[in-house]
């Protein structure tokens, strides 16, 4: 049975990596999807590869962003899965905007879609899931403000998920944190950033990892959270090879 078969589900990064199998899971599924992406060469690809779903291209981090994607479609499960390539570099070598290079789009994306989500409001039932990094509990010394920038999405989480309970909105709001993803061009970036800053081959880092995550489980995982929203509101979990952990 198709368990989204009807929904409308807007993924905001859809056009590449996990984003790009989040929308065609989704889709597998029977939703009604709208691919959201600041590039509108990578959509027009992804309209021609999987037909039927929806695109629109905007810039997600820009204050008007929700209004013009729930103009198009005003989802039931809402997926924030866009962000920047964050610095691959230690500290001492990073000047102020590299540092905070996610914290200008990753959370600011969070923070405009979630606050939209509840003053629009989304309609009650609605979820809304954040894809965060595991670096949010790990930390990432060689890529500036990242972890701090994926842990604060989480806090938003949280506290858009205590705004709902407080107001009555029946909205559920929830996060996944991957770890790295060798295969994906963030996983890449990094991949090459610690092996450069260990001294080691890309190589020898990826096969010191363990059990790492392809885009599919994080694509699992949204599937997962979206069939139980009471379950997972106002929670993160870690996304692995091996399927989802619960956060403390």
């Amino acid at each position: 049975m198709d368990s989204l078969a009807g929904k409308m589900v807007t993924v905001i990064g859809g056009s590449r990596n996990v984003g790009r199998k989040i929308v065609e899971t989704v889709h597998a599924q029977r939703a009604r999807v709208l691919a959201v992406a600041r590039q509108e060469g990578g959509l027009r690809q992804l309209a021609e590869d999987i037909p039927g779903i929806g695109i629109l291209a905007l810039d997600a981090a820009d204050e008007d962003a929700p209004a013009r994607a729930f103009h198009v479609q005003k989802p039931d499960i809402l997926v924030l899965c866009a962000g920047a390539l964050p610095p691959a570099a230690p500290l001492h070598e990073q000047n102020w905007l590299d540092f905070a290079v996610n914290w200008e789009t990753d959370v600011r994306i969070a923070f405009h879609f979630c606050k939209a989500a509840l003053s629009w409001p989304l309609a009650p039932g609605a979820s809304v899931i954040v894809i965060s990094s595991g670096a949010a509990f790990a930390g990432s010394p060689n890529s500036g403000g990242y972890a701090g920038a994926k842990r604060t999405q989480l806090f938003i989480v949280n506290y858009a998920q205590k705004e709902s309970d407080r107001l009555g909105l029946g909205l559920h709001f929830s996060a996944l944190a991957p770890r790295m993803m060798p295969e994906t061009d963030l996983g890449r970036h990094a991949v090459a950033g610690y092996a450069r800053y260990l001294g080691i081959s890309p190589a020898d880092f990826v096969g010191g990892m363990a059990s790492p995550p392809a885009p599919s489980d994080v694509a699992s995982g949204v599937l997962e959270l979206a069939a139980r929203p009471d379950h997972a509101k106002g929670k993160a979990f870690i996304v692995t090879g091996n399927g989802l952990e619960a956060t403390p």
